[in-house]
């Protein structure tokens, strides 16, 4: 099948703000979605509670950052996404809620210039799963090392898979029936069809060692639900 591109992706959020904005009913097919933010937000907090830049890389309407800002306040913050719509209102959430400095920049992350040893937190929400190949995977994870200060961490809450074939299509099934349980044989069907099409998701296993190649000294998993998690590497 051949996978949606960038242009298609963007095209898809720039219609769909509302409801990325709403953490509570925005994220219905993403299992955990509240505990996984509340869990990366207060790991980033205390690992590095004197923070004062962050970034948030495909940040939708701005609810990671939102987030991050009840833990640690004024923060500087980096909105990076490929809509405009989605920059434009996490702009305007984002700015009521620090005194500090909000950036937005349209683009790829993969793209956009951005200064190295700069920030002190990265957050990475249901954004890395449209890298592709593994090139698109190691040049990125490099970069977003470059971008870390020493000490820094970034957090990735996003869709997962698993290495060994028989427990990822079983980890699927159940996902699928997950889905199923939340609105019907057809959200199934549509969910799943939308994932196969638009995403490339790789293992937290495969993530992890990608972070300890390109150079963090520590990784963790912070938590998992069937084909979603949370983990994090520690520059």
């Amino acid at each position: 099948m051949r996978k949606s591109t960038v242009e298609e992706i963007k095209e898809r959020f720039d219609n769909d703000v509302d409801r990325f904005s709403n953490i509570d009913t925005g994220q219905l097919s993403t299992i955990d979605a509240k505990i996984s933010l509340e869990i990366i937000t207060e790991s980033s907090k205390r690992i590095v509670p004197n923070a004062e830049y962050l970034l948030d890389i495909g940040c939708g309407g701005g609810n990671y950052t939102l987030m991050m800002l009840t833990k640690i306040p004024d923060l500087n913050c980096t909105l990076v996404d490929l809509s405009k719509p989605m920059l434009d209102r996490a702009f305007i959430r984002v700015s009521e809620k620090t005194r500090n400095s909000v950036t937005v920049l349209q683009g790829d992350i993969r793209e956009v210039e951005l200064s190295e040893n700069q920030f002190d937190i990265i957050l990475a929400g249901a954004v890395l799963h449209h890298l592709r190949d593994d090139t698109d995977w190691e040049a990125t994870f490099k970069k977003l090392y470059n971008l870390l200060k020493a000490g820094g961490c970034i957090m990735i809450s996003d869709l997962i898979t698993q290495d060994t074939a028989v427990l990822n299509e079983y980890i699927w099934e159940k996902y699928g029936d997950y889905l199923e349980g939340v609105g019907g044989k057809e959200y199934r069907q549509k969910v799943l069809e939308y994932v196969a099409k638009e995403d490339s998701p790789r293992s937290i296993n495969y993530q992890l060692d990608l972070m300890k190649q390109v150079g963090f000294r520590n990784v963790e998993i912070l938590h998992k639900n069937m084909c979603f998690g949370a983990f994090c590497g520690i520059k």
